[in-house]
């Protein structure tokens, strides 16, 4: 291909992605059948940005071999680069503790759980082999990329542990993962796992399928919570909060008043706790009323800013990004950040590009930063043009 065909080959591309909400960090084609899945955002300390998602889908090898694609920013989030692949990483977190760069997940899909190390900025990664060195425990597991959270000496990360047989969401028993924040991350020993707890079918009026991809939370009394996605085919969503013992040992959970609505709850999200605000705010997929429907897990083609000043209480504040076709596009499983008065999010999307589009609206193939400027004045009266009430 001479210069000229190459260049012009270039810009077709580049504006075949043009429309597409946000910044666009990584595009895998649906005819590739290898899917955009777990986006998850970290900020250095020299201020970089690293973003980080895995593969999913019939030729993506998630289960013998998952890959975890890693993108660093230097000019907060304008442009991206792609760093080198990990391999064996899956379902994963990357947060920054003590100056280095962390990534806990699974090594494949519902395999065991790895945590590793970089400390030269997502450039290269310690492998978890053993115990000593980032395989913290054996087994069948679910996670998401949700929180690392430092609270009262300890950082914690939720996660659900595979037990007995069934459908979606039956097998997962909601566990705490916690460790001293002076420990080495890298030995098993050092953490610990809190009991796992087992789903009932009675609960919500026998419509409770089961919980997920817990977030660990600080609670309006100073613990530690898990805040996890409900999977009902109610037509309401849900949250449920589980509560943690301060040791991590301990998780308990009462049905009567540990559920509560929540915009978006059947869905992944990401909660954290403003020390700004003092609210707790959350981007998840709000299902307006025209979109209602029998499968509110569904629906993902708006992405809203939601807040809450206990927990139970929540209030969509604004429609931060929306298409009026919920089939073949997605804005979901989003990760983000507190940045001064701006939140920074990466969004796993399924939109349109110029090779037919995504596969549906969960299998995506795009994946976009997002900066939300001045989150705490937003009002429904900001929201992107055409979105819903």
């Amino acid at each position: 291909m001479g210069i000229s065909a190459l260049f012009a080959s270039v810009i077709a591309a580049a504006s075949a992605l043009v429309n597409v909400p946000g910044v666009v960090v990584n595009h895998i084609p649906a005819s590739e059948e290898r899917y955009v899945g777990s986006p998850s955002i970290a900020v250095l300390p020299d201020g970089a940005y690293i973003m980080t998602h895995d593969e999913f889908g019939p030729k993506a090898n998630n289960g013998t071999r998952a890959i975890t694609r890693v993108f660093r920013s230097d000019d907060k989030g304008v442009t991206w680069k792609e760093r080198p692949p990990i391999v064996e990483a899956f379902w994963s977190t990357v947060f920054t503790h003590r100056g280095a760069l962390y990534l806990i997940g699974q090594r494949n899909q519902d395999m065991d759980v790895v945590i590793r190390k970089s400390v030269d900025g997502g450039a290269t990664w310690t492998t978890p082999a053993d115990k000593n060195s980032g395989l913290l425990a054996q087994g069948e597991f679910h996670c998401a990329p949700t929180p690392v959270l430092e609270h009262n000496g300890r950082l914690w990360r939720a996660m659900e542990i595979l037990k007995g047989a069934g459908a979606f969401g039956h097998r997962f028993n909601a566990s705490m993962l916690s460790v001293p924040v002076d420990a080495d991350l890298l030995k098993a020993e050092n953490w610990t796992f809190s009991n796992a707890l087992p789903r009932d079918p009675a609960w919500l009026d026998g419509k409770f399928n089961g919980w997920l991809e817990g977030n660990a939370v600080v609670s309006p009394e100073g613990g530690i919570v898990d805040v996890l996605r409900v999977d009902s085919p109610a037509d309401r969503e849900f949250a449920a909060i589980i509560n943690i013992t301060p040791d991590g040992k301990q998780a308990s959970f009462d049905p009567k008043h540990g559920f509560t609505l929540f915009p978006g709850g059947s869905k992944k999200f990401t909660i954290r706790l403003d020390p700004v605000s003092k609210k707790y705010w959350s981007l998840s997929n709000y299902v307006p009323k025209q979109f209602a429907g029998p499968s509110l897990s569904s629906v993902r083609n708006t992405l809203a800013l939601i807040s809450s000043p206990d927990l139970e209480t929540w209030t969509v504040r604004c429609i931060v990004i929306h298409h009026p076709d919920p089939e073949k596009h997605g804005f979901q499983y989003v990760d983000w950040l507190f940045d001064g008065d701006d939140l920074i999010v990466a969004n796993r999307a399924a939109y349109d590009d110029d090779q037919g589009g995504a596969h549906n609206f969960h299998d995506a193939n795009f994946l976009t930063f997002h900066r939300i400027k001045n989150f705490r004045n937003l009002t429904m009266k900001d929201s992107v043009p055409g979105a819903p009430e």
